[in-house]
């Protein structure tokens, strides 16, 4: 199996699930590893391929919603599929709340866990992808220049050239220049791209004031 294939994590303390499922996922072409502790998975290094948790709910050392929620605090944001032998419909609903993929009950139909997989591997790959952009734009922002941050803040904000001169105490005209040349770093066209690029980074006159003040300190 190549190991840039998507990976399926079971983890489930009973060992006759453990087997079916993980035997199940290779047939489909999954690279699978399989753990009967909650806690011993939580200690795994996840896997930076596209990666689904096949996660039983009920476990005698952690829940599946404990784990589910240890997960959630963890840079790496994982899908969950959650199997249940004695699902209800408040840990089914608490579980998609959380953020589960799907909330399957035992027994299931294996076409329908394939496809659970499936999709959640493909949830996984597309927020990859998302992370990647969102870094490498990221590194784009690092390249400005810390008066360009400022302009970017100003202009995203919403305030006109005239204004965000008066705010720098600089002129429109060096104003339209260094707005020029974010647009030209942060590889955007618009100002409408260039807010929303904004708010994804996180970028407000709030942060340059606070990212200002831990230069002072």
């Amino acid at each position: 199996m190549s190991p840039d294939n998507p990976t399926v994590l079971v983890v489930d303390d009973d060992p006759a699930i453990r087997r079916g499922v993980s035997r199940l996922a290779r047939s489909a072409g999954f690279n699978v590893k399989s753990f009967a502790s909650p806690v011993t998975f939580l200690r795994y290094a996840l896997p930076t391929t596209p990666t689904c948790v096949l996660l039983d709910m009920c476990m005698d050392e952690l829940s599946g919603l404990e784990v589910q929620k240890a997960l959630a605090q963890t840079d790496r944001q994982v899908p969950v599929v959650f199997l249940s032998g004695r699902g209800t419909i408040p840990t089914a609903t608490a579980s998609i709340k959380q953020g589960a993929e799907e909330f399957l009950e035992k027994p299931f139909h294996p076409k329908n866990l394939i496809e659970a997989i499936r999709r959640a591997v493909e949830h996984d790959r597309s927020r990859a992808a998302d992370r990647s952009d969102l870094e490498a734009h990221r590194q784009r922002y690092q390249s400005l220049t810390p008066r360009e941050q400022e302009v970017m803040a100003l202009v995203v904000e919403g305030l006109l050239n005239k204004q965000s001169a008066a705010e720098l105490g600089i002129s429109e005209k060096t104003i339209k220049v260094h707005r020029a040349r974010v647009m030209e770093k942060m590889g955007v066209e618009s100002l409408a791209e260039l807010v929303r690029l904004a708010q994804r980074l996180g970028i407000t006159r709030a942060s340059e004031a606070r990212a200002d003040a831990r230069t002072d300190a």
